[in-house]
C-alpha cells in the first residue's frame, strides 16, 4: 500500500500564463488584469500551492504580459509564503525585468520559470538560438537567483519528440542528453523540473518508454521532483498518458482549466486541469483541491474568456 506521501500529487494550474500569453492586444478588453486576479485568487481558495500567473516575455509577443499589468497583478495578489505563484522568463532581460518588477523573494516572492527545448530546431524557433546559448545564459541566471533565495522550476520541452513542420518528420530527443539536463539544473538549485510533450506526440506506450528510461538514468532520491506538462488537443489522451506517468511514479503535474493554452510555436493546448483533478480523485489519490470549485471555475473561464474570445486569438 502506498504512503500518504507517495499516494499524493502536486497539480500546477498553468491557465492564466499559457492562455494569458496567447492572447492578441485587442481582445486585452476582455482579458483584463481584474478577472486574471479574480481567476488567481479562486485557484488559491480551490487549493492550489502552485499556479503559472505571469511571464516576463516583451508585450509584443505576448500583450497581456505588459508591465503595467504584470504589476496590478502582482501588487494585488500581494505576497504568499505557502503559494507559489510562478512567472517565466525566457532569458537574461526576462529575468532582469522579474527582478526589477520587484518579483523576487524581498517583495512578492514569485517562483522563477525557466525553459527550454531538448531539439534544437525547436529551441531555435521558441527562443531564437541554439541550446547551447540558451543553457548558458540560465546558469548565469540560476546563479543569481538561487544565491538570492528565487526558487526555481524548469521545464524542457519537445522531450517526447518534436514535429518539424517545414520537413514534416518527427525529431526525437536524445535522452541521454535530457538526462545530462536534469541533472545540471537539479545541481544548480532548481526545485523541479517538468517534461513537455510539446505537440502531444506520444501515446501511453512511448510516454512510458520516455519516462522509465529518464528515470533509470537520474537519481532515485530526484524522481519526485520530475513533473509532466503534456500538451495535447484530446485531454482524455493527455490525462491516459498522465496515469502512465503516475504509475510510474512521477508525482507532478501541470494542466489548465478547460484544457486551453498551449505554445504560440504550435503546441495544441493541455490536459484539463478539472478533468485531471476528477480522475485522480475518483482514482483515491490525494490531490488536496476542492474539485466543485474547480469546476465552477471552469464554467466561469468558458463563459468569460473561451466563449468570447476566438480560437484563433489563442494559437
Amino acid at each position: 500500500m502506498l504512503s500518504k506521501k507517495e499516494n499524493r500529487v502536486i497539480i500546477t494550474d498553468v491557465t492564466l500564463r499559457e492562455y494569458g500569453q496567447n492572447i492578441t492586444s485587442n481582445y486585452l478588453n476582455i482579458f483584463t488584469p481584474e478577472k486574471r486576479i479574480y481567476i488567481a485568487q479562486k485557484l488559491i481558495d480551490a487549493g492550489f500551492k502552485d499556479i503559472e500567473v505571469l511571464s516576463c516575455v516583451h508585450p509584443k509577443i505576448a500583450p497581456a504580459m505588459n508591465t503595467d499589468s504584470i504589476k496590478e497583478i502582482a501588487h494585488a495578489l500581494g505576497k504568499y509564503h505557502d503559494v507559489n505563484i510562478i512567472t517565466l522568463a525566457p532569458n537574461l532581460s526576462g529575468y532582469k525585468n522579474f527582478c526589477n518588477l520587484g518579483l523576487g523573494p524581498d517583495q512578492f516572492n514569485h517562483t522563477l520559470g525557466i525553459f527550454f527545448s531538448a531539439i534544437e530546431e525547436h529551441n531555435l524557433l521558441n527562443l531564437g538560438r541554439s541550446i547551447d546559448d540558451t543553457v548558458d545564459e540560465y546558469k548565469i541566471i540560476l546563479k543569481d537567483a538561487v544565491s538570492n533565495g528565487i526558487r526555481v522550476v524548469a521545464y524542457i520541452s519537445a522531450v517526447f519528440g518534436y514535429l518539424e513542420p517545414e520537413r514534416n518528420i518527427v525529431i526525437k530527443a536524445d535522452l541521454d542528453q535530457v538526462h545530462k539536463f536534469i541533472d545540471m539544473l537539479f545541481s544548480l538549485g532548481v526545485d523541479s523540473v517538468s517534461l513537455s510533450d510539446l505537440q502531444g506526440l506520444a501515446q501511453e506506450d512511448e510516454t512510458g518508454k520516455v519516462f522509465e528510461t529518464i528515470m533509470n538514468k537520474i537519481d532515485s532520491k530526484d524522481i519526485e521532483r520530475l513533473g509532466y506538462h503534456p500538451h495535447n488537443i484530446n485531454s482524455e489522451r493527455a490525462i491516459s498518458n498522465s496515469k502512465i506517468a503516475y504509475d510510474l511514479g512521477i508525482r507532478r503535474f501541470d494542466s489548465s482549466l478547460g484544457g486551453s493554452g498551449g505554445c504560440i510555436t504550435g503546441a495544441p493546448g493541455n490536459q484539463s486541469t478539472e478533468g485531471l483533478v476528477s480522475f485522480f480523485n475518483s482514482s483515491g489519490i490525494d490531490t488536496q483541491l476542492d474539485e466543485k470549485k474547480i469546476f465552477s471555475l471552469a464554467r466561469f473561464i468558458t463563459e468569460e474568456f473561451y466563449n468570447k474570445i476566438p480560437l484563433k486569438a489563442n494559437t
